[in-house]
C-alpha cells in the first residue's frame, strides 16, 4: 500500500493530522488484535473533523473478516479493502473507489513487479513466498480470512530479492502462513530448499533468514540446504505451540509431542549453532496442569533461544471456538507468566554465554537509546521480535555488517564494541556520518 501511494504520488506524513488519506491495516486473528485494530481506526477517525483527513480506508484481515458488521458500525470509514486488496488503494487514491472493495483472497498472490517500499531498519527486510494456509489447526482462522496456500515461483522470490539487493538490503527474512508447505500447491511442485539455494545465490544478499516453519518431518535436501550457503543463517522459527500429546491433538496439529522433541534434535544434529524460535499457546480449552507441566519440560529440555507465549483466543469459525471446556482466564495469564519467567532464565543464560565472544552484527543505525550509540543484532536475532545489541564503542554505517565483540547482556539485549578489520576495538567517533 505504501506503494501505491508512492505510484499515485502521495507523500507520507508521521503526523495523521496533517493527512489527507489515513490508511488503517487491521489484524482480525485474535481477539486483544481486533479491539486494538477497532480503537485504532476510531482514533483515526476523529481526524476527519479535527485534521485535513478527507478519506479513511481501513484495510486488512479485520475488513476481510468483518466488512458486513464494520460497514454497518462505522459510516465514519469510506472505504474497506479486504486482506488481499492491497493495489486497489490506487483506485481509491485516484478518487475512483468504491466504499466495499473486499474481494476474494484467492485471487491475489504478491508479485515481484508489485510495488513496494522499504521500511525496515539497517537494510533488512520481509519478503513473503505464499499467502493463505492449507493447515487445519483448531485454534486458527487464517484460512478463512486468507484462503487456501498460493505459492510464488521461484522465480519470482529471486526476481523480488535481487530487486531489494539493488536498493541496498542485505538480510531477507522470509515469511509466509506455512513456510515448510512452500511450492506444494504449484505444479511444478517446487520446494524449499529449491528457494533456499536460488535465494542464497543473489549477489550482495549476505543474510537469508526462514520463518514459520512447521513441526513436520524435515527432509534431508532442505537440511542440506541449510548448510550448504553462507547466506543461509542457521536460524530456525518454528512455531510449536504445544507438547503434550492430548493439546496437540486438539489443536488439530497432526502429530504428538515425540515428534515435536524429535525435529529439534534433527534440527540441532545438523545445525550446530543452530538459533531456535518458537511459539507457544497456553490456556487452549481443555489445557490442564499436566498438559501445562509437559510443555513447561520442553521448554526445560529445549533451552531455546527465543520464545512467545500466546494466550487462548476463543475465535468464532474455528473448530477450537465450538468447544466447551475453557481454561479460567486467569490461570491462564498465570501460565503464561510462569511460562515466560521460565523462559527468561534461559534466554539470560543463553544471552551471557555471549559475553567475551565475536559475533557478526548487521547496523541498524543511532540507537534508541542515545545517539552516541548504535543498535544493531547479530545473526541470531530477528528484526523486532529477538531483542538488540546496543554497541557502546566504534562508528559504521546503517546496512554493514561488521564484527564486534560482547562486553555485557540482559535477558535479551545485549552490548558490544564494534571491531576494527584487524580485530581491535574501534576508536569512538563524536559523528555517525
Amino acid at each position: 500500500m505504501l506503494g501505491m501511494s508512492d505510484l499515485s504520488g502521495f507523500e507520507v506524513v508521521e503526523d495523521p493530522s496533517a493527512a489527507e488519506v489515513i490508511v488503517v491495516n487491521t489484524c482480525g486473528f485474535i481477539g486483544p488484535a481486533k479491539e486494538e485494530s477497532v480503537e485504532t481506526i476510531l482514533e483515526m477517525a476523529r481526524y476527519k473533523d479535527e485534521g485535513a483527513c478527507e478519506r479513511l480506508v481501513v484495510a486488512g484481515c479485520l475488513s476481510q473478516r468483518y466488512v458486513g458488521q464494520l460497514s454497518g458500525d462505522m459510516p465514519e470509514v469510506d472505504h474497506f479493502l479486504g486482506s488481499s486488496d492491497m493495489l486497489r488503494l490506487g483506485e481509491i487514491l485516484a478518487d475512483k473507489g468504491e466504499r466495499l472493495m473486499v474481494g476474494n483472497p484467492a485471487n491475489y498472490t504478491i508479485r515481484a513487479t508489485d510495488p513496494r517500499r522499504l521500511t525496515q531498519r539497517g537494510h533488512s527486510a520481509y519478503v513473503k513466498i505464499a499467502e493463505g494456509c492449507n493447515r487445519l489447526c483448531s485454534f486458527c482462522a487464517i484460512p478463512g480470512i486468507r484462503g487456501k496456500q498460493r505459492s510464488r515461483p521461484i522465480a519470482d522470490v529471486v526476481a523480488e530479492v535481487e530487486n531489494l539487493v539493488e536498493q541496498g538490503v542485505v538480510e531477507a527474512n522470509l515469511v509466509s502462513q506455512d513456510t515448510i508447505a512452500y511450492g506444494r500447491d504449484l505444479a511444478e511442485r517446487p520446494n524449499l530448499a529449491g528457494l533456499v539455494t536460488g535465494l542464497a545465490r543473489v549477489d550482495g544478499l549476505r543474510w537469508l533468514r526462514l520463518h514459520y516453519l512447521y513441526p513436520e518431518t524435515l527432509s534431508q535436501e532442505l537440511l542440506d540446504a541449510l548448510r550448504a550457503h553462507e547466506a543461509v543463517l542457521p536460524y530456525i522459527d518454528m512455531p510449536l505451540q504445544h507438547a503434550s500429546d492430548s493439546m496437540l491433538k486438539r489443536m488439530r496439529r497432526g502429530h504428538g509431542g515425540r515428534r515435536v522433541y524429535d525435529v529439534i534434535e534433527r534440527l540441532r544434529n545438523a545445525l550446530p549453532d543452530m538459533v531456535f524460535r518458537t511459539t507457544f499457546i497456553v490456556g487452549h480449552p481443555g489445557e490442564t496442569e499436566q498438559d501445562f507441566g509437559e510443555l513447561c519440560e520442553l521448554v526445560r529440555w529445549a533451552e531455546f533461544d527465543h520464545v512467545g507465549v500466546f494466550l487462548y483466543s476463543h475465535e468464532e469459525d474455528t473448530h477450537s471456538g465450538e468447544m466447551k471446556d475453557l481454561v479460567d482466564e486467569e490461570v491462564a495469564k498465570a501460565r503464561q507468566r510462569k511460562l515466560m519467567t521460565l523462559q527468561r532464565t534461559i534466554s539470560r543464560k543463553r544471552t551471557h554465554a555471549l559475553i567475551g565472544t565475536e559475533i557478526e552484527v548487521l547496523v541498524d543505525g543511532p540507537s534508541e537509546e542515545s545517539e552516541f550509540l548504535l543498535d544493531g543484532r547479530w545473526w541470531g536475532q530477528a528484526p523486532e521480535v529477538d531483542g538488540k545489541i546496543v554497541l557502546a564503542n566504534g562508528t559504521a554505517r546503517p546496512g554493514e555488517i561488521r564484527r564486534a565483540i560482547v562486553t555485557q547482556a540482559a535477558d535479551y539485549d545485549l552490548v558490544g564494541d564494534l571491531l576494527s578489520p584487524e580485530g581491535t576495538r574501534d576508536v569512538p567517533s563524536p559523528s555517525l556520518d
